[in-house]
């Protein structure tokens, strides 16, 4: 047999080809994104990136009545975009299999929040697994499946960053083609109007009831049996993982692997045997207040074990009041901490040192840019959530019109990816309520921050290949904005005027589109370095305040490093003194 070392979410794909899915869909987001990248690999499954996660699922659960075994994947955030119609999905049920995965963020490595996404399994009523290695995470791609088509629901398929990016050994196997299932016509199954949902809310009821039957002798629920009797621990996902690594075999543990609905009959005959039982998971008290719900006293959990952040070993050491781990490895020295920085030659640099120079009021987007609310540039005031900004921003405005005052110069900043993602209804809503906000595109052609995926923009689509390439000016004019301007990002001047331009505006909205290809895609960015002329230069640091991590200190004078420099320019337009000039042959 094969075997491979890959991380949870190739895992997932893998899963995804061997267990017979033909349709796959997602928007990117860490964890997840490499899901679908893997998918995408594979020939046999139709693969596509969403312009969201709604649009995502929505296109997974048409695949899935006309019979196709279907997979969706997106980051914890995502699924509330999604939430919509997954609600309604669990009434209507599903053709073909459909597992949705959702890569939960604990300690927000790359996260606006860090939402427990365990919490949606009882709310929406669908079955939830959580694997907690790569292994497993393939293997239940396949149950997942089989459940989905067996109890007529979708099915949540929850997995964390540490599950997500971690390498295991994974045994391979052969993909298993499966047909298309037949599709019938079905309106009262399918057409959810009140007097269908009502009998289908009926019908879910009793799909649960199966679903807890079933949950009570699922093979992956299992009670690993150890030395000490002293007390137990219940546990699921990397907390497992975490948990053997602390006790071995000294305790005995219940490891949940369908964690919705819960086998209550195994909890009880394993609580049973114990004085004291303990509930190890991250973030919330999702299993505990479960257990706690079916009347058992005995139970610690977050008592000792925090809800915030991410676990380890040596946080449960410390809760069980355990000796430290031996630390094998220490640095000699007490490295720097190195925080987030936008890159060498960044498109969005340059807007947003014209926006504090502006002193513009600016409720910013997720992607690459959010970066600018850090210290040099700090231009940004607000971050919420995917599409957010210019919905912000208009009503910042309208609150200060409401009232008769004149507001400050506001500016929503706003990514490609992202705008297409959720902000266009966001753009439609200021058209339409006669607002003068300003909109800023920061386009550099790509989903940057999570390694350059297409978007409906780019021209190519998850398989690499050649698709129509949406035109973010066109949205504009035809949603209404009459004041669209396109400029360099690199162009500090052309970006001052439009924004300038915008201000005056002051009957109606405005969109600026600032658009360079981002740095990092190759052959898009720009050509030649730059340099400092030492004799020229006053050392009075102005560039330093563009937080290009190509300038640099070194001894008394300011140099740029010539392997980071990507000969932006924007540098040279900032120094007051000319001392910044290009380099060797590209004078």
């Amino acid at each position: 047999m094969k075997k491979d070392f890959l991380t949870g979410n190739e895992a997932i794909a893998r899963g995804a080809y061997e267990y017979g899915v033909t349709f796959a869909s997602a928007y990117p987001g860490t964890p997840s994104t490499e899901i679908l990248e893997n998918i995408a690999k594979y020939e046999e499954i139709y693969a596509e990136w969403a312009p969201n996660e709604k649009v995502a699922l929505e296109s997974a659960v048409g695949a899935s009545l006309a019979g196709a075994r279907c997979i969706v994947s997106m980051k914890h955030v995502g699924v509330n975009v999604a939430a919509d119609p997954l609600f309604t999905l669990a009434y209507t049920g599903v053709n073909g299999g459909l597992v949705l995965v959702s890569a939960d963020d604990p300690g927000m490595h790359s996260s606006q929040d860090e939402q427990d996404n365990r919490n949606y399994a009882p709310f929406a009523k669908i079955p939830m697994f959580e694997p907690s290695d790569s292994q497993e995470a393939k293997e239940l791609i396949g149950i997942a499946l089989e459940v989905s088509e067996k109890f007529d629901v979708p099915v949540l398929f929850r997995v964390t960053t540490r599950i997500a990016h971690s390498r295991g050994i994974v045994k391979l196997g052969e993909r298993i083609e499966r047909e298309l299932k037949p599709y019938q016509k079905n309106p009262q199954k399918y057409a959810m109007i009140p007097a269908f949902a009502k009998k289908r809310r009926l019908d879910l009821k009793e799909r649960l009831k199966a679903l807890k039957e079933y949950s009570e002798n699922f093979p992956y629920n299992k009670i690993e049996w150890g030395k000490n009797s002293e007390f137990g621990i219940i546990t699921s996902g990397v907390s497992y993982q975490y948990v053997k690594e602390v006790f071995g075999d000294d305790v005995s543990i219940l490891k949940l692997t369908m964690t919705y609905p819960l086998p209550e009959k195994m909890i009880s005959e394993f609580i049973s045997r114990f004085e004291r039982v303990y509930v190890v998971e991250e973030l919330d008290p999702y299993i505990e207040n479960s257990i706690k719900a079916m009347g058992y006293k005995n139970i610690v959990g977050k008592d000792i074990i925090p809800e915030v952040g991410e676990l380890s070993p040596e946080i449960i050491r410390e809760a069980f009041g355990l000796n430290k781990a031996e630390v094998y490895y220490k640095p000699e020295v007490n490295l720097p901490s190195r925080p987030p920085v936008l890159c060498a030659g960044c498109p969005h640099r340059g807007v947003f040192y014209v926006l504090k120079k502006m002193k513009a009021v600016v409720t910013s987007d997720i992607g690459c840019y959010s970066l600018g609310v850090l210290p040099p540039l700090e231009s940004i005031d607000s971050i919420l959530c995917m599409g957010a900004s210019i919905g912000m921003g208009h009503g910042f405005k309208k609150a200060y019109e409401q009232e008769g005052k004149q507001s400050p110069f506001v500016v929503c900043v706003i990514g490609d990816s992202t705008f297409l993602h959720s902000g266009i209804t966001g753009l439609i809503n200021v058209v339409y309520n006669n607002s003068n906000s300003v909109t800023l595109i920061v386009d550099n052609g790509t989903t940057a921050m999570t390694g350059h995926q297409h978007h409906p923009g780019t021209g190519y689509n998850a398989k690499e290949e050649p698709a129509y390439a949406v035109s973010l000016e066109e949205i504009c004019k035809a949603v209404g904005v009459k004041n669209v301007y396109v400029v360099d990002s690199y162009d500090l001047k052309a970006i001052e005027d439009a924004l300038k331009k915008a201000k005056e505006k002051s009957g109606e909205p405005t969109v600026i589109i600032a658009r360079r290809a981002c740095a990092l895609l190759k052959g898009k960015g720009p050509k030649g370095l730059y340099t400092v002329n030492q004799e020229k230069c006053r050392k009075c640091k102005m560039c330093l305040k563009l937080g290009c991590p190509a300038i640099q200190i070194q001894g008394e004078d300011v140099i740029i490093n010539p392997l980071s420099c990507v000969g932006c320019s924007v540098c040279a337009q900032v120094c007051p003194f000319d001392a910044i000039e290009k380099a060797g042959e590209d004078k």
